[in-house]
């Protein structure tokens, strides 16, 4: 799997970190940025990262910050990007089962890495259910269509 990765510079040890753990689990990185712990504007790293997921050039994408919340927003606005904030493994089973979430949100000043880990390995290996979550998937994508959110 092809995994795009950005943080702003709070998120940047966690994505050092998990650049290591990508690859241990099999998988390739395509960092996007930033390359240190200095102050930066993080939307067009976040843009960055959903537009590689977008396009396909990445299968999922993980953004990162100090809670992860702006990055998730950021994220989001790029189209046919589904952002999920996964603070603990709930959500990030959750994320994946119900809402087939392409692009993990996580803050790095939440997170430890040890966590951040088990996060991100439960993330990538939980598949989508489909069934009744599916529709609303749909949904979303209409909204993201001027649908106002009903699919079809």
């Amino acid at each position: 799997m092809r995994i795009a990765i950005g943080a702003d510079h709070a998120g940047y040890d966690l994505k050092q970190h998990l650049l290591t753990t990508i690859a241990d689990l099999g998988h390739e990185a395509i960092d996007m940025g930033t390359d240190s712990t200095e102050s930066v504007d993080y939307p067009p790293i976040m843009a960055a990262v959903g537009q590689a997921v977008a396009s396909g050039d990445a299968d999922r994408g993980i953004v990162l910050g100090g809670s992860g919340q702006g990055e998730q927003i950021a994220a989001n606005k790029v189209r046919g990007v589904r952002a999920a904030l996964c603070n603990d493994l709930y959500t990030a089973r959750m994320s994946r089962e119900h809402n087939d979430a392409n692009v993990l949100a996580m803050g790095a000043r939440i997170v430890a890495p040890g966590l951040a880990d088990e996060i991100l390995q439960l993330w990538l290996t939980t598949p989508f259910e489909g069934g009744r979550h599916e529709r609303r998937v749909d949904g979303i994508h209409a909204i993201e269509n001027g649908n106002g959110g009903t699919a079809g």
